[in-house]
């Protein structure tokens, strides 16, 4: 039997953005260093990777791949002044972690990033399958949601997922 995942997410809708916010959001997706735990102490990291390792194991069974992904998720979202917690949970239901998921709607990869993005903030050749590049873009437009919206983590998580004005989340 063949078994097929739903992906629902990503109906961002495209907005026309100031110059100033694109500058700053092609900015953030400029950045090319290379993923690495941001901690106050590497103890601290090593444990929160061997933790959210042994929790995505199933998901991800490679360990060096889930060990990369993840230490990509707390970079970009740190990066970014988000909680990485609420990175992983934001990929677990928008993608259920499925790097290439593509949404009814064409948003792709693990954070469902719609393709427009691409076209208003970054450049041609980004491939929203990339796991950085996707990581990057998500964490950078979930970042621009939350400044919209004040730091209403709803009202922020509703136009990340096009549900803006809605009573729940679509999953």
């Amino acid at each position: 039997m063949l078994w097929t995942a739903h992906v629902y997410a990503g109906g961002q809708k495209e907005e026309n953005l100031s110059h100033s916010v694109k500058a700053v959001m092609q900015k953030s997706l400029s950045d090319s260093a290379a993923p690495k735990l941001i901690f106050s102490d590497s103890q601290a990291g090593q444990a929160w990777l061997a933790e959210m390792s042994q929790r995505l194991q199933k998901r991800m069974p490679d360990k060096a791949y889930r060990e990369y992904f993840l230490t990509t998720v707390h970079y970009q979202a740190t990066r970014a002044g988000l909680d990485p917690q609420l990175v992983l949970s934001l990929i677990q239901v928008e993608s259920a972690f499925k790097k290439y998921a593509v949404s009814r709607v064409g948003a792709r990869g693990y954070m469902q990033v719609m393709p427009f993005w691409v076209k208003s903030i970054g450049n041609a050749d980004h491939n929203l399958f990339n796991l950085r590049l996707n990581l990057r873009y998500g964490c950078t437009i979930l970042r621009h949601y939350l400044d919209v919206e004040h730091g209403n983590l709803f009202r922020a998580l509703g136009r990340y997922n096009g549900s803006l004005g809605r009573a729940t989340y679509p999953i």
